[in-house]
């Protein structure tokens, strides 16, 4: 990443933030998309920036399609049991490549994950970051549906990040419309 942030504790604007994702189902023949909510979150940017640390929390009753019953199926406890375990999580921090590795926990259930940074754009009151990943839900469990719900989902996300105490949030991209 080139256009790093200064150094600094930021927090996630959750309000300007969006988790999209895009996956098939119907035995491969439909697409599906769709949004997760970005409950809450911190960056710390350190030096090196090896020490930096990010923390993402992602509302699992936040899943999102715009199809009411695939939604509530997804969010029952055949798939994210949202009841048990409302928050999936990403801890981490960058690798200096271009990627942030680090533990997405999804139902309780850890597994590593790296997302590739795509983007970060700098401000005066903090910086806005797009990354993307791959994620199979069979390796947390989520296995319901063989056939008719994909394996897989790729992500993306933007996240408006400010730093810490600043209360000017417009800068970031506009919420994903559901």
């Amino acid at each position: 990443m080139t256009n790093l942030p200064p150094l600094g504790r930021y927090e996630i604007d959750t309000e300007n933030s969006a988790i999209r994702f895009t996956t098939r189902h119907l035995y491969g023949l439909a697409r599906a998309r769709g949004t997760f909510d970005v409950r809450g979150g911190t960056v710390e940017v350190a030096e090196p920036l090896a020490d930096s640390r990010v923390r993402v929390e992602i509302d699992a009753a936040g899943f999102h399609t715009g199809n009411h019953r695939r939604d509530e199926t997804v969010r029952s406890s055949r798939f994210l049991d949202a009841v048990r375990h409302p928050l999936i999580t990403f801890t981490g921090g960058p690798t200096g490549d271009g990627t942030l590795t680090g533990t997405l926990t999804v139902t309780g259930v850890e597994r590593p994950l790296t997302l590739t940074v795509e983007r970060c754009d700098v401000t005066a009151n903090g910086f806005t970051v797009v990354v993307a990943a791959r994620v199979d839900r069979t390796a947390f469990g989520v296995t319901a549906m063989p056939g008719l719900a994909a394996r897989h989902l790729a992500m993306s996300a933007e996240v408006r990040c400010v730093r810490a105490g600043v209360t000017d949030r417009g800068e970031g991209p506009a919420r994903a419309r559901r």
